[in-house]
């Protein structure tokens, strides 16, 4: 898997390839990079997305880990804001991980500027305390085979899920973690942190299902 560079795209229905962003104002986007070139499925490039341009161009965009104050600011800052709620109207696949939950949630507690609101969920920010808080367990996720290690820190927590979200993660004591609705996916842990990409590749088939041309880059993917 090539990564994408600078210049436009060639279209999807062209290259029978799909362009996935990771949001890089702030966070652990450097991670998210990685695993996605790292996940195994093929048809994909992928891009840091820091300008209206790039977000216009990408078929799917990951929201990272960070601080979600900070994210919700830079994205009114950079003018992203609203033209990445109209590109999630439209369709646009979209993952969130812990402070990216965060921005996708309808409701959130404590945030000082308003977030994406495109998923129907509250989330809880910091559910676990502060950083000396954060921990990891091994979770079963709807759609994957066997455990995976999830890294919390910081974490949020899912605390409504809306009647068309699927949850597909909980704790022991039954507090939601990783959820889907649609092109949309939140999970409130870090897999960029962990050598496991299973979800990154979850998430790169979303995308490809989604995008224009997904024929052809589906079956690059069926035959590799």
């Amino acid at each position: 898997m090539t990564p994408a560079t600078s210049g436009s795209p060639a279209p999807v229905a062209e290259t029978g390839r799909v362009l996935i962003g990771v949001l890089a104002l702030q966070g652990d986007f450097a991670e998210h990079l990685a695993s996605l070139r790292a996940c195994g499925v093929e048809g994909i490039d992928v891009i840091e997305v820091r300008t209206l341009a790039q977000l216009e161009s990408v078929d799917g965009l990951i929201i990272p880990g960070g601080e979600s104050t900070t994210i919700a600011r830079l994205l009114l800052a950079f003018d992203l804001m609203d033209p990445l709620r109209a590109r999630i109207r439209e369709g646009l696949p979209v993952w969130g991980t812990c402070a990216g939950a965060i921005m996708l949630a309808t409701e959130v507690t404590n945030l000082d500027r308003p977030p994406i609101a495109a998923m129907d969920i509250t989330v809880e920010r910091n559910a676990f305390g502060r950083q000396i808080d954060s921990f990891e367990e091994d979770l079963t996720v709807t759609g994957l085979d066997g455990p995976i290690h999830a890294v919390f820190i910081r974490a949020p927590v899912i605390t409504r899920a809306g009647a068309g979200v699927d949850v597909l993660c909980r704790l022991e004591d039954g507090r939601i973690v990783a959820a889907r609705q649609g092109s949309l996916l939140a999970t409130a842990f870090h897999p960029e942190l962990t050598p496991d990409h299973r979800i990154h590749a979850m998430f790169a088939r979303m995308v490809l299902d989604h995008a224009p041309g997904h024929g052809r880059a589906r079956a690059a993917v069926e035959t590799s």
